[in-house]
Order: C-alpha cells, then structure tokens, then sequence
C-alpha cells in the first residue's frame, strides 16, 4: 500500500533501486544532488541535471517535460553520499509560469523496481518558488529512508543549489536553464489538466485501449506496462492509471474548472456508446472526455490522443531498447563462456538469444498495432465531428461556416505523427489567445523536404502558408475582434497575400519600404506601451478612444530585409511583451538571413513556435518529448473555401462598423 506523506515525514525504503515520478501539468527541470553528512553538495560533478543527466546511480531526464521518470540505485551512489536530492525547477522560456503558486503542486512519487508504489507526496504550501527540493533519500544506520521535504525557493535554481553549498551556483543554475531550453522551444504546447474522467481511454487499459499493457519494455504510459525491473526475468512494471491527489497550496485546494464555471466541477462525459463485445476494444465516441461543452470536450480528447500516442510509442520504443540490451548481454554471456567455443553449444546460445529478441519485439509490435488501430477508430470518429476552429480545410463543416460569436479555445496549426504510424495524424491545437508568435521558417536548410526545393518557391509557400494561418485566426475570432497587419518590405509577398487583401479582410494595404516597416512598428509598439501603462495602473477606461481594442497580428515576411537595428529591436520588443496585451507576431524568415547580427536574435527564435510550410520533424511532445513529425495545413488544391470564409469575414467586419 503506498504511504502518503505529509512534508517531514519520513518513511523506510525496501529496495535500493527505484523509480521517481514526477508529474507537473506544466514543464518543470528534474535533477538530483549528491550530498555528505551534513547535506552540503562537494561540487557542481554532484549534480545530475539534463545537461548531466547521469552520475553513478543516478539517471535524470534530459528535457524540461510534465511528467518524469528518474531512475535512483543507491546501492551504486559513491560511499560518501550520505543524502540524495531530488530537486525540481520551473524552466525559463516564453509564457513558462515564474513560480509554482500559478502551477498545479507536483506529485512525486516513488516506487520499486516491480512498479509497485512505496511513497507518494504531493508539493504543496508554494507560492513566489520557482525551484523546490521535493524529495530527500538518506541513510540512518546503514539503512536508506525517504524524507518528504517540499522546501522552496524564491531565489530559483541558483539559490536552491547555493543552499546546498555549491560553489557558483548561479553559473550551474544558467547551465541548467541553457540545456533545456532548446527542448521547451520545440514543445507543442502544455497538455490540459487531466482528472479522473478526462478521457475514458486512458482508464480503459483492461479493455486494451491505448495506455494498456505497453509491452515488454517500461512504458510510460498510464497504463499497465512490462517493464525490464532491475534485470532479465523481471517482473511486469505497472504504471499508475490514475492522476496524483488533488493539488493544494497554502490557501487550500486549487480551483481546476473553468474560471467562468468555478461553482461546480466540469459535468462528466455524455453516455458512453453500447459496451464492446467481451475481447473486443470499447467503440470510440467523438466528445468521449469531461468539458463545459462539445467543443471542449473535443479539445481534451484529442489531447488526450496526443498523450496516448506519445505514450504507447514510448513504451514500444523502450520495449525494443530493452530487448535489443538483453541480447547484447545473453551474447556476450555466450562468447564469454568457454564451454561454448566448442561444439556447437555457442552457436545455439546465439540462436536462442536471438529468437528471444525476434519474441519480445513482435510482442511488443504486436501491442503497439492493437493500440494504434484503437486510437486510429478514434481518429476516424473524432476528425469529421471537429468544430471549424479545429479541423482541416478539407472538412465539410468549413461549407456551412458562419462568423463566430465567441473566440473558440484553441486552434489548429496542422497536424502531427510518429514514424511508427505516419498516417495516424493528431491535430495540432494551441490554446488561444496565443501565448507566443509564430515563425514560418522559410529556410532550405530547415528540413529535407526543404532542401529539395527551389528557394524562391520554397519562400514563396512560406508566406501561403502563413496565410493560411491568418486566415484561420481571422475566421474563428468574432468580428471586428482580431486585426491583421502585414510587412513586406520589398512587395514580394503580392501573390500570397492576394487572398487577405482582394477579400479586404485588412484595414491598410501590406507596408513596403522603409518608411512602411517603421510607421507599423511604431504603431504597435505604442499600442503594447499603452495598454501595459493601462493595465499596470487599473486605468483601462483611459484608453485613447482610437485605440483597436482587437487581438492584433503582425505578419512580417521576408525578415530581416528592409530592417534596421532600431527595427529590429522593436520587433524582438513586440516578440517579448506584444502576446500578454494581445499582439501577436507571425514571423516569415529565414535564420540564415539574419546570421549577421548572430547571437543577439537567439532570443527572437527562442521566444517563437517555429513551424515549417513542408514536413518536418523538429516538434516534441510534453511527456515524453519524442520528435514530432509536423505537417502544415493544406487548402485543397482547386477548393475556393479560403476565398469563401474571407468572403464571410469581410462582410462581417463591415456589418460590424457600421
């Protein structure tokens, strides 16, 4: 039975080797110290961080991820590790939170090689932290025990570190935030909350939906996984199908539902379909998660197909790492046994070992085929019945469009997939308003596909493509509620921005020149000044009453050309401030282009959600952090719905002035 601890609270560990799961609901850093007596860490070679994931004993994660998996074997920490830390942090990056109070308290819990859960504790009381030591492992009479601990910091990761007597610890903590910020650059996005009937499929393992049994390998999905254990033979590995306790902090339990909904919990999901036949899947249903409405129900089910996706791949990638190790190992037992270099007892130990590994994979395929062909029915179920905000241009629900009255929840960017099963797409859907600008790279050297192509045809499929994306913010946000603005310095962009401007779906023609970059720039940097002077002194109603109160997007191609330094540091301005005062920026470039100001734009790219016009792989997920597979929007060839749902939204806009 696992204990639930309470902070200080101790309690005696069976095994040496565990297994420590975080779950956060936002990326956070994972890292463990290695302590002496008195607690103190000799040196930053004590530090097992993602940008030095392992020590003797000590295995961390590389990314800033939701959920973690770190792996502890105290029996192989150094004899004069006496305190073992776990530590998490709040990851430094574009609309990442900046203490824990604004988060959902981690869950920590550990558990034995077998699975089996020993302790749990949940991280509660944090308010300003921005880095917390979670767990402590010590010895006490020869024996190791877990101490709950939950002791945050202010000061994030440099004061945490200093605490425990690291020398230079700010340089350590900046090391850290460097190694992971790549990674959250590329994530898709942070998953919604997941409670206890968000999504059927992931309480469905018995039944084999996906996040079931995952295989011989130690899956982390939420279902029931074999694992490999500490070694050949092991017992299976269950992972918990339920979510951590409800969160706390100091002021008592966090309020998950809507903040418009706060007097009751999300209804659950409508009535399921007719149960499956006994040994057959449960028929999927479009909504088949919790939410105020369809459209948010749909929402949470497709992230909650994105997670199953990740996860079962992750653990039928595991599954083939452990069989392809096991038979290293079984073959380097046969060549190094002298019995076996005569006769032919060597040859047979090999071919043994090989079909044991020819079984574990085919068992594991053999999953992941089931898992994939239930998430496939969803799909099939799931994508027809998608609202205009999240489906693909080629949806019929795009024939019966009408101008929305309310701004949708999310929207979608394109579509993702794994290389285990390209043609099972997940929508890509971002949260809106959005939290970050956009980045259409443009780049030849972006992608394969990329460097196939002509580079002013590739350029030239950047800004469609970012047009289409226009597009689609235009049509899902109520009238008269979102403006765009464009910047093409040298007019290159006519043909691809005929749509936006023939429909007359733009207050001012696209700005070209100099002069054009400047008067654009001027104007929606005063804007963000504006508004952040209103908000920060509760004075809104002082607003100048020309002032466009609309979510505003700046698309900008061919960056940096017709830029000057002064440009190009109100852009990064736009790029930093603009999201939270609702200006967005939509960024056509290509890198190489800029190379000469090298590092000072870094944080330009960091602070974007790059996106490419061709497939490419350079997206990760939140949990697992796989590389994604992105496919960017497609109008049909030859389909004039494009033009039709402008057509819309122009008149709309000029029914709404008058």
């Amino acid at each position: 039975m696992t204990a639930e601890l309470v902070r200080g609270q101790n309690h005696p560990l069976p095994h040496a080797r565990l297994e420590i799961r975080v779950s956060a609901g936002k990326p956070v850093v994972a890292g463990v110290t290695l302590g002496d007596e008195e607690g103190r860490v000799p040196g930053a070679e004590w530090v097992a961080h993602p940008g030095r994931s392992g020590l003797p004993g000590i295995e961390v994660s590389r990314q800033a991820t939701a959920d973690h998996r770190l792996t502890v074997d105290l029996d192989s920490v150094p004899a004069a590790v006496h305190r073992v830390t776990v530590l998490l942090a709040l990851p430094i990056g574009p609309a990442a939170p900046v203490r824990f109070g604004a988060v959902a308290a981690p869950f920590v819990a550990v558990a034995a090689p077998d699975g089996t859960e020993i302790v749990s504790y949940t991280v509660t009381g944090l308010d300003s932290e921005s880095a917390v030591v979670a767990l402590e492992f010590y010895r006490r009479q020869d024996a190791w025990k877990v101490r709950a601990v939950g002791q945050g910091y202010a000061g994030g990761l440099a004061a945490l570190l200093g605490d425990q007597g690291v020398d230079r610890a700010g340089e350590l903590a900046a090391a850290i935030q460097e190694a992971v910020a790549p990674g959250l650059a590329r994530t898709v996005g942070t998953p919604p909350p997941r409670t206890t009937e968000v999504r059927r499929g992931a309480a469905a393992a018995s039944n084999g939906t996906p996040g079931g049994d995952a295989g011989p390998g130690p899956g982390p999905g939420p279902g029931p996984a074999v694992g490999p254990g500490p070694g050949p033979g092991a017992a299976p590995e269950p992972l918990p199908t339920t979510p951590p306790p409800p969160a706390q902090t100091h002021d008592g339990p966090i309020n998950y539902t809507h903040p418009g909904r706060q007097s009751a919990a999300p209804p659950p999901p409508p009535p399921a379909a007719p149960p499956a036949e006994p040994g057959r899947p449960p028929v999927p249903v479009a909504g088949d998660a919790t939410g105020w409405s369809l459209e948010e129900r749909l929402y949470n089910q497709v992230w909650g197909m994105f997670e199953d996706l990740a996860r079962t791949v992750a653990a039928y990638r595991s599954a083939v790492d452990f069989a392809e190790s096991r038979l290293d190992q079984e073959l380097d037992r046969a060549l190094s046994d002298p019995r076996n270099r005569i006769g032919g007892s060597g040859d047979a130990a090999r071919e043994a070992a090989r079909a044991k590994h020819d079984r574990l994979t085919e068992q594991a395929r053999e999953v992941l085929d089931r898992d994939l062909a239930q998430l496939a029915a969803e799909s099939d179920v799931v994508e027809p019945a998608l609202p205009p905000a999240f489906a693909r241009w080629d949806n019929p629900v795009w024939h019966a469009y009408r101008v929305p009255m309310e701004i949708p929840m999310a929207l979608r960017l394109g579509d993702l997939h794994l290389p285990e099963s390209p043609e099972l797409r997940i929508p890509m859907l971002i949260r809106l308003p959005l939290e970050r600008g956009l980045w259409v790279d443009s780049g030849r050297a972006a992608s394969e596909a990329a460097s196939m192509m002509d580079e002013g045809q590739l350029r030239r499929l950047a800004m469609d493509t970012a047009v289409t994306h226009a597009a689609r913010l235009l049509a899902v946000y109520p009238a008269g509620e979102f403006t765009v603005h464009v910047i093409d310095p040298a007019g290159s962009a006519a043909a691809s921005l005929a749509p936006l401007v023939h429909c007359g779906v733009l207050d001012e023609p696209p700005a070209s020149g100099a002069q054009g970059v400047s008067t654009v720039l001027a104007k929606l940097t005063q804007r963000v000044d504006l508004v952040q002077m209103a908000v920060r002194g509760g004075a809104s109603d002082a607003l100048p009453p020309d002032l466009d109160t609309a979510e505003q997007l700046l698309i900008v191609n061919d960056f940096p050309h017709g830029f000057d330094d002064r440009a190009v540091t109100q852009l990064r301005y736009l790029a930093d401030e603009g999201p939270a005062v609702g200006v967005h920026l939509m960024l056509v470039a290509d890198r190489e282009d800029a190379s000469e100001y090298g590092p000072v734009l870094d944080p330009l790219w960091r602070s974007l959600l790059r996106v490419t016009p061709v497939p490419d792989d350079h997206l990760a997920d939140p949990w697992v952090q796989h590389t994604w597979t992105y496919e960017p929007p497609r109008v049909p060839p030859g389909s004039q719905v494009l033009q039709q749902v402008l057509a819309q939204v122009a008149e709309a806009r000029r029914t709404w002035r008058r």
